[in-house]
């Protein structure tokens, strides 16, 4: 009796433990970003051999994702310390954020285009996800692999774990039976893995979308965006306003 009474005590343990963990009312969740600048340069040839060289294998930042019951906001943390490869790239913070409420099924997002910030509304893009069944752990959670198609021909392969209720994940990637906590895009050459999460069973992080940006409201602004985002291409050859409004809307990347 005293074993069978341990047995219903320790499982009675674990259904509190994992219920403590399911039922996170808010969360702040590190992301490291990767970009391999080494392939992704690979074919480019107005940077030099000798330039490539001098680069680091890999452009990495930072970003936190926080949310509060069906709302979040991801956006990169200010810079701490120059990377090798910022001479390249340019050294001022990432000022480009998505922010999302999943029960309106709307997000909000600013993007930097030509050094100006944007507010873009938009809806939850949805995704096709294939679940298969290969796990693996990440920072402590099981995660279970998925994979998706963007812009029809480009595999996206996530990690997500159902002990976060929250459909959320790193780029604006959401859609799974809880949150991604890894991300991979091979054909961009880009990685995205959580680090640390800090979780809370009280709402103590703050999540609100973003304001500070050219507003896009009409059809004056938007157009203003779009001259701003193809000033520089080839006026021979523009671009069709449906391929460039998807390219804006697109994920941060």
């Amino acid at each position: 009796m005293k074993y069978l009474n341990s047995i219903v005590l320790f499982l009675f343990s674990l259904t509190i433990a994992k219920a403590q963990t399911v039922f996170i009312k808010s969360a702040k969740i590190t992301y490291e970003k990767k970009v391999n600048i080494k392939q992704e340069l690979a074919e480019n040839t107005w940077i030099s051999d000798d330039a490539k060289d001098k680069m680091g294998t890999y452009r990495i930042s930072n970003w936190d994702y926080y949310f509060i019951d069906s709302t979040s906001v991801y956006k990169a943390k200010p810079k701490e310390v120059p990377s090798g490869n910022d001479f390249f790239f340019g050294s001022g913070d990432n000022t480009s954020e998505i922010y999302t409420d999943f029960k309106k099924k709307s997000r909000i997002l600013r993007k930097n285009i030509n050094g100006d910030d944007y507010i873009l509304k938009d809806t939850i893009p949805q995704l096709k996800w294939k679940i298969v069944n290969d796990t693996r752990k990440i920072i402590g959670y099981e995660c279970r692999k998925a994979t998706a198609v963007i812009d029809d021909t480009v595999t996206v392969v996530a990690f997500y774990t159902d002990e976060i209720l929250v459909k959320g994940g790193p780029e604006g990637f959401t859609g799974l039976p809880g949150m991604i906590l890894g991300l991979a895009i091979p054909r961009f050459n880009k990685t995205w893995f959580a680090t640390k999460i800090e979780a809370k069973n009280a709402a103590v992080f703050t999540v609100e979308p973003p304001t500070k940006g050219k507003k896009t409201e009409n059809e004056k602004d938007f157009n203003k965006m779009i001259e701003s985002y193809t000033k520089y291409d080839d006026k021979k050859k523009p671009r069709k306003l449906e391929t460039v409004k998807k390219e804006i809307y697109n994920l941060l990347l």
